[in-house]
């Protein structure tokens, strides 16, 4: 019976676990339409072998045109609309790498297979289903190394186990765990936090399990060796060579399990890890992706960088979490960083006026069932600085460096930053926000972003930015950089109108031009919130619409309010009782509708303090003196 149909008659529980396995990757629909085809191929040839694989992926093609034939002739319209959607997919992601798409079959199939397995020998074995498949092979095994007729296949099941498991763990190792690591720096900058260990440990886990099964095997191989033995004896020829394998791919698996599980990260900044000041303390954790209930060991910490000192605890005794299901971690919790002086008493690194960049390297060094393994494993490279003032410089740089990198040794990165493209500079900058607020940057914002960035374009895509432009230099008519306007920006969201800014009442950034363009038809009193242009330290204003005595309509702005000026004053209470001065000389609010056409009371509202009354005094934030409500308060064009 066919592998598919067999898997389809499994119970429940089982059938939950196939579901799992498919993703867009490589659908079900593909593999259930496919199905004799596929389980025909030698998938795990094409993983390794570049030109079978092109061949292999172009038939699949072909087979997908010729379901589609039938299911045209059947006059089925959803298949041929999800045949026709799923060759579209593959063609655009796989078409120039035919061995990706080829290790995801085979490791599908092989799943499939240890699914099978775990079903039908579970009872049994007694046995968990994450090693079944290869457990079950090994219990095969067991009982014909008993068998001397048959001890030449004995071997060659072995060595066809060993290669089956080098492409697994290649795939955990190469892929997998590299793959985690990357999504982990793009966590580390504010991206998606999709950096969840467990599922890989389990993988390795089970696989660790089973080598460790195999080794067994052949030293029960060794025993039958020594009671019985002959001249050609595949055991004394082969034994060896395979027991050197087993020990290298289980060293080799659990050097590369040793990661760092949370970056170094001072406790008071935590959106911002990977910048460390001097004589703050700061945070790291390593962690051992295997469980293993019996073992614990030592951890020390060093650094490469010869420009710092690390003082506090470092060593630390790998404890088993139960949150992490019994695996081994250890966190160092009061590390801090010295700088080291010159025989004068000056800085080694005087010449260096911001980042110092370094990587910090955990070691361990374990005896592990008879196999001696050392192990390290390194942080991604973080920014040194003596000064809280010079964070934003140092987040851009971490920003800059693991946007365009992957590569995290990668330690002269700065001494030619390379360019980056509207592209990735746009979806980082609206992580800085998403990741601390509940809304990231909308396309129009970004739009404005770029054009400060970049000048008038019609398309931004594809544009490059380079670090200099980023960070470095000044805005055209400004005196501070791109970057430290907006990183003031987003502390100024965070820390005085966060609930504003999550309910998108602030349009935020937006060009003079079209702001002018969306107000202008709307009715006296529409106004907007946006972000000043022109204050270094981040400011936030408000522009809205009113008449002159001729009719004419005008656009109206306020000087900005600073986080300076903020930290006394609410600005929704602000908005609420700020009035003008109108042509009758009588106080009358110029603010009624938020843009589009949300009552003022109604967005703002519910953001003031009971006492607050629309007309309460405030600051005039141009001279810093209090106004009374007789007073107009003074209005620039802005």
């Amino acid at each position: 019976m066919a592998q598919w149909n067999q898997l389809q008659q499994l119970e429940t529980r089982y059938l939950e676990q196939l579901y799992h396995l498919y993703s867009d990757s490589f659908p079900m629909e593909l593999r259930q339409f496919l199905a004799p085809w596929i389980e025909s191929q030698d998938w795990a040839y094409a993983a390794n072998k570049e030109s079978h694989a092109t061949l292999v992926f172009h038939n699949l093609l072909g087979e997908i045109d010729q379901q589609y034939s039938r299911f045209l002739q059947e006059n089925n319209v959803l298949y041929q609309h999800n045949l026709r959607r799923i060759k579209q997919h593959l063609q655009s992601k796989y078409l120039e790498k035919p061995m990706e798409i080829a290790r995801i079959v085979a490791r599908c199939l092989w799943e499939e297979q240890r699914l099978l397995q775990t079903a039908t020998t579970a009872h049994v074995l007694k046995i968990q289903p994450s090693n079944s498949f290869i457990t079950f092979t090994l219990v095969t095994l067991g009982s014909k190394v008993q068998r001397f007729s048959v001890l030449q296949q004995i071997v060659t099941e072995m060595a066809g186990l060993l290669s089956a498991m080098d492409f697994v763990q290649k795939n955990l190792t190469d892929e997998e765990l590299a793959d985690w690591k990357r999504r982990q720096q793009i966590a580390c900058i504010g991206g998606p936090p999709n950096i969840c260990l467990d599922r890989l440990e389990t993988w390795i886990t089970s696989l660790a399990e089973s080598q460790l099964q195999i080794r067994q095997q052949i030293k029960k191989l060794e025993e039958l060796q020594q009671k019985v033995s002959y001249k050609g004896d595949p055991i004394i020829q082969h034994r060896p060579a395979l027991e050197e394998k087993i020990v290298d791919l289980f060293r080799n698996l659990m050097k590369s399990a040793f990661v760092v599980e949370r970056q170094p990260c001072m406790p008071m900044h935590p959106d911002r890890p990977l910048v460390i000041k001097t004589g703050v303390q700061f945070t790291t954790k390593v962690r051992w992706v295997h469980t293993e209930v019996s073992h614990k060991g030592k951890t020390s910490r060093r650094k490469f960088s010869r420009k710092f000192n690390i003082l506090g605890t470092n060593t630390k005794v790998m404890n088993m979490e139960e949150s992490n299901n019994g695996s081994l971690s250890a966190e160092f919790k009061h590390l801090t960083l010295r700088e080291q002086r010159c025989g004068n008493g000056g800085r080694t690194n005087s010449d260096v006026s911001l980042c110092v960049i370094s990587i910090i390297r955990i070691c361990s060094s374990q005896l592990y069932v008879n196999v001696f393994i050392s192990v390290q494993t390194h942080s991604l490279p973080v920014v040194v600085i003596s000064n809280i003032c010079q964070m934003p410089n140092a987040w851009a740089s971490i920003l800059w460096y693991n946007m365009l990198t992957n590569h995290p040794k990668n330690v002269n990165f700065f001494t030619k930053p390379p360019v980056g493209t509207w592209d990735q500079v746009a979806e980082v900058l609206s992580w800085q926000f998403s990741s601390t607020t509940k809304r990231g940057l909308t396309i129009e914002q970004l739009t404005t972003l770029a054009e400060k960035l970049l000048g008038p374009c019609v398309n931004y895509s594809g544009c490059q930015i380079t670090w200099a432009k980023f960070c470095k230099e000044n805005m055209a008519g400004k005196g501070f950089s791109f970057w430290v306007w907006l990183d003031n920006i987003i502390d100024l969201v965070k820390k005085y109108i966060l609930a504003l800014w999550n309910e998108g009442y602030i349009m935020g950034f937006i060009s003079k031009e079209r702001e002018r363009a969306i107000l202008s038809p709307k009715p006296p009193g529409t106004f907007l919130l946006r972000f000043s242009e022109s204050s270094k330290e981040g400011g936030i204003t408000f522009t809205w619409v009113e008449k002159d005595i001729n009719g004419k309509t005008q656009i109206q702005s306020v000087e900005p309010y600073t986080k300076q000026q903020l930290n006394s004053m609410s600005f929704a209470e602000i908005i609420m009782g700020y009035k003008i001065m109108d042509a009758t000389n009588i106080l009358v609010s110029p603010l009624v509708y938020l843009y589009p056409e949300i009552p003022k009371e109604e967005a703002f509202g519910k953001y003031c303090r009971p006492e607050a009354q629309p007309d309460t005094e405030f600051p005039d934030p141009g001279c810093g003196e209090c106004v009374s409500r007789n007073i107009v308060f003074s209005i620039v064009l802005f």
